[in-house]
């Protein structure tokens, strides 16, 4: 009996994104600026200006995500390229 847990299973090519992707590293994007939201509204001396600024990011992610719905494939990869790289870049500055 085949076993679809086996390593000799099919699986998809590791240079193809599935449709769930794009969306997926929107979302990690605005999860970012969620945590770091809350960080700037919790800290002993918020400043107005950073918090304004992360919350329209996560407001720009947003709609990113909405315009996925419709985009078609150049767009979607434009779009997942931008927001995979500005995670990249997220990442390594912290919250």
């Amino acid at each position: 009996m085949h076993d679809p847990a086996s390593p000799s299973s099919p699986s998809e090519p590791a240079d193809e994104v599935s449709p769930q992707a794009p969306a997926d590293v929107v979302e990690e994007v605005m999860a970012w600026y969620s945590k770091a939201i809350l960080a700037a509204r919790r800290a002993p001396h918020p400043d107005p200006e950073r918090l304004e600024q992360l919350l329209a990011r996560r407001q720009e992610c947003v709609r990113d995500r909405a315009r996925l719905e419709e985009a078609d494939a150049g767009e979607s990869a434009r779009i997942t390229a931008s927001y995979s790289a500005r995670l990249k870049e997220l990442r390594a500055t912290g919250p």
